[in-house]
């Protein structure tokens, strides 16, 4: 593999066309937004002057780097010479849907179609293409540069070697790939977002306030954030969405987002992305504080 398509500028796309890019492929990193395209290239511009600062790369290693990005409004012009195509578009299953036609369509015939979904399923993915057994699951994590692991899904008919070749793939990038089957919510938000949502519900129940609920899992159980903290880093739109693919696909009442969350989402209050969440994020503030709604002190 050589030319590397990757479908969304957003945090997650351009922090996975850098890692491409950072190991020589050449990469089309492709939105529908012109100023999100020119905001994830200096995004990508920055993140390579803080790896240069750190002597993890050299000038030249980041000069190559951006070398090695262009950008595209079309998908059908960027994806046309793809070796392997990433999808990393907004966690939306008919958003998804659509850009995996559009992707089939365009790409050659040998190209290998991935999706970066944290929770969406692979097969229904693949079912929407002639290629079924070129699709499969790469979940990265963020931030893509700085996290070693990537979610490999199997989809119902994605090949052993096209498999094979993903996990190989990952291991050149310095990933270290896990391979999981494809089921809602897979293993990692399988596991992470009853958490998060249980936290939430101790929250909602008065069972105690954000920081000791954070504290309590940073200190007790050795987890270096919060559960709360992390849902807002995450996006809490994010878990909902996933919270609600988790409980439509299993049918199980323990899925169920807690109805603070859902209010939450529903009156803008996303975490880190608007500003607010469980905690208040104010540009320079050098400590975190807990949300107004929150903060009873």
């Amino acid at each position: 593999m050589k030319n590397i398509s990757v479908i969304g500028a957003g945090t997650m796309g351009n922090g996975i066309a850098h890692v491409f890019a950072l190991k020589n492929y050449s990469v089309t990193l492709i939105d529908v937004s012109p100023e999100a395209l020119s905001k994830a290239f200096i995004n990508i511009e920055k993140n390579s002057e803080r790896m240069v600062a750190k002597g993890t790369i050299t000038e030249e290693d980041k000069q190559q780097l951006l070398k090695n990005i262009t950008t595209s409004t079309e998908i059908t012009i960027g994806v046309a010479n793809a070796d392997l195509i990433v999808e990393a578009a907004t966690e939306n299953i008919d958003l998804k849907l659509k850009i995996f036609q559009q992707m089939d369509a365009a790409a050659p015939a040998d190209c290998i179609l991935a999706s970066n979904t944290s929770s969406i399923s692979i097969t229904k993915i693949a079912s929407v293409t002639k290629r079924a057994d070129k699709v499969i699951g790469m979940h990265f994590m963020n931030p893509v540069p700085v996290m070693k692991l990537v979610e490999v899904i199997r989809g119902y008919a994605t090949s052993d070697i096209v498999c094979t070749q993903i996990m190989e793939l990952s291991n050149l990038l310095g990933k270290t790939p896990t391979e999981v089957n494809d089921y809602p919510g897979f293993i990692a938000n399988r596991i992470l977002m009853p958490m998060i949502n249980e936290a939430i519900i101790s929250l909602y129940e008065g069972v105690a306030g954000v920081e000791e609920i954070d504290t309590v899992m940073k200190l007790g159980m050795a987890h270096p954030m919060g559960p709360l903290q992390l849902a807002d880093f995450i996006g809490l739109d994010v878990c909902l969405s996933i919270l609600n693919v988790l409980y439509s696909g299993f049918g199980n009442q323990k899925y169920a987002p807690c109805p603070l969350l859902v209010n939450m989402v529903t009156a803008g209050y996303k975490g880190v992305k608007s500003g607010e969440g469980f905690y208040k994020y104010e540009s320079g503030a050098k400590e975190l504080k807990v949300s107004s709604m929150f903060n009873k002190k």
